[in-house]
């Protein structure tokens, strides 16, 4: 059985809690619970479980007695358990009422094929299932989720390296880490190229996030756990004061949560320079501050298009990016591959710089959206449609690449247009260009000037028929 397989009968286990009334997102953190106990046994850690509250022991009860075993079981690793084990079952609750439906639920999944699982890696399992409710609409996790093959291509090019410290500001289901994490794991022959210090350091430290939804955040540490990385995922707002003892960061990768912040909400962060509303503004400022000026530390983020031309506070948060940060690569991205289908996003790449001043000295756009086909559930953003994208940008002499769609603009060229980023979209074919239609004015006198050719042209002719005539007479 593949792990495809395995996903889909995971998923449809959902249809057994409808009548709950549990939602898709309900149900995979519901899941989630009782995958950690079996996957805990499956991999020889259920020591940090309690014996009394392990697998084995739930797969003992049925009934009533099994949902009052289950409800217990969940309040003690919330409460009295520590480690990994506490963080994922704090606050923990059931929304299943049928006993029945509980006890289908587990035993399908101690009925499902483990070897296959192990074999394929138990972290690619919990993926494909948060890839699975993040596609199912109705779910709304899709805001958790940044599609694969886009978190794959900005790993790719921004390279994390061993013994560099990485992180994600707005983690979600911790995406982005773990595919750092197996960037560098595939660099090193899965550790064993690297000391033993650099090596504990990759699985403690190298990884770390933010999340402030707390069943996402739950989502994000059994993610990680799976996938062997126990670094810091924090529960709590990046944008509030938390968010200011995360820095000295080699590599940021990242997509905020898209939207304003209204009033009522967390305590804002004191120590921006640039005070504002605009949450993807707020998390620019904080990733770009959050790196180390050492001319080295990077970074990679996914911002809607109003970061690129806000003005007042936008303005000034751009400008101070590109003084701080050479802002060097900007890619437009396709619509309709996010949770929000006319939501317009790009990707900054940029990297701090030792010095606080004139670091942008161009910007290189790559046009990844105009002219394109929909994406969506149907069609699926692939890895070859990044080719082209990837290509430029790895290039020696970026100014020798031959693409309609890769285009450059200096720092006084955008200084210019009022610091906008708004720039590096090529033609569309699918809107007429009103400038190349020709004048109404112009094209009517021209077509009365060929009226008046064809009656000149036509009273000639009747004149040499006539002459004709008469010569014949």
């Amino acid at each position: 059985m593949t792990t495809q397989e395995i996903v889909s009968k995971l998923w449809n286990l959902c249809n057994v809690l409808r009548d709950d009334g549990i939602t898709y997102h309900q149900y995979v953190t519901e899941l989630t619970y009782i995958l950690f106990l079996k996957m805990a046994k499956e991999t020889g850690a259920e020591s940090q479980i309690p014996e009394y509250y392990r697998w084995d022991k739930l797969m003992e009860k049925s009934g009533i007695e099994l949902k009052k075993f289950y409800e217990e079981l969940l309040k003690h690793l919330g409460e009295k358990c520590t480690g990994r084990v506490r963080e994922i079952y704090q606050g923990a609750a059931t929304n299943i009422e049928e006993p029945k439906n509980l006890e289908k639920i587990i035993t399908t999944i101690d009925g499902l094929d483990w070897f296959s699982a192990r074999e394929e890696g138990l972290g690619n399992l919990y993926e494909g299932l948060l890839e699975k409710n993040a596609n199912e609409k109705k779910s709304g996790a899709g805001q958790y989720f940044t599609p694969r093959v886009l978190i794959e291509v900005m790993t790719r090019l921004i390279k994390p390296q061993p013994g560099e410290r990485c992180n994600d500001p707005a983690c979600g289901t911790f995406g982005f880490m773990i595919a750092a994490n197996q960037y560098v794991r595939a660099q090193t022959d899965d550790f064993f190229d690297l000391d033993a210090d650099t090596a504990a350091f990759e699985r403690k430290e190298a990884f770390s996030g933010v999340e402030l939804v707390h069943d996402t955040h739950r989502l994000a540490l059994m993610n990680a756990m799976l996938h062997d990385i126990d670094g810091e995922i924090i529960l709590g707002d990046t944008l509030s004061n938390i968010g200011k003892s995360m820095k000295g960061y080699d590599v940021v990768l990242t997509n905020p949560p898209f939207g304003t912040k209204k009033g009522g909400e967390r305590a804002t962060r004191d120590d921006f320079t640039f005070p504002t509303s605009n949450k993807q503004l707020n998390f620019l400022q904080h990733i770009y501050r959050s790196l180390k000026a050492d001319g080295k530390a990077r970074a990679a983020v996914v911002l809607p298009d109003n970061v690129l031309f806000a003005d007042g506070e936008g303005e000034k948060i751009r400008v101070d990016l590109m003084d701080k940060c050479n802002l060097h690569t900007i890619l437009r991205l396709p619509t309709g591959i996010f949770y929000a289908q006319g939501v317009k996003t790009n990707v900054l790449f940029f990297t701090r710089e030792k010095t606080d001043k004139g670091n942008t000295k161009e910007v290189w756009f790559y046009d990844l959206r105009t002219n394109m086909p929909s994406f969506g559930k149907t069609n699926p953003l692939k890895k070859e449609h990044f080719a082209d994208f990837e290509a430029a940008y790895e290039a020696k002499d970026r100014h020798a690449v031959e693409d309609e769609r890769w285009s450059v603009f200096t720092r006084e060229q955008i200084a210019e247009k009022g610091n906008s980023l708004d720039l590096g979209l090529i033609r569309d074919d699918s809107i007429v260009d009103y400038e190349d239609l020709p004048d109404p004015i112009e094209s009517g006198e021209e077509a009365i000037a060929q009226l008046e050719e064809a009656v000149d042209l036509l009273m000639s002719v009747v004149k040499e028929l006539k002459a004709l005539e008469s010569s014949e007479v």
